[in-house]
């Protein structure tokens, strides 16, 4: 499994990314990264949505979950374009509060 870190992921062009959160609906209304929402649950038979031709970061609230997607995924679908976002939406909103001026 591939995992990005923060420092990374903020660096990466938006016009080839794609970012997805695996969290639930109630978790992604109290604050998400510019992404779409599909519950881990549904990721499997909405992989249609996943780009092939974009870099897609796959997020949660701490990584674990995201981890664990990115892995049914890559097994599943033989996808090479996934990344899962060390740390997750915690480690976004503490880079986003430590690089405020």
């Amino acid at each position: 499994m591939k995992n990005i870190l923060i420092e990374d992921f903020i660096k990466l062009p938006e016009s080839n990314l794609q970012v997805i959160d695996v969290r639930e609906s109630y978790e992604y209304q109290n604050g998400h990264i510019n992404s779409i929402n599909i519950p881990m649950s549904e990721i499997l038979e909405k992989h249609g949505y996943i780009k092939p031709n974009k870099t897609v970061v796959i997020y949660c609230q701490t990584g674990r979950r995201a981890a664990a997607v990115v892995y049914m995924l890559q097994k599943k679908f033989d996808l090479k374009n996934i990344f899962n976002l060390s740390g997750g939406y915690e480690a976004y909103m503490k880079y986003k509060n430590s690089h405020q001026n």
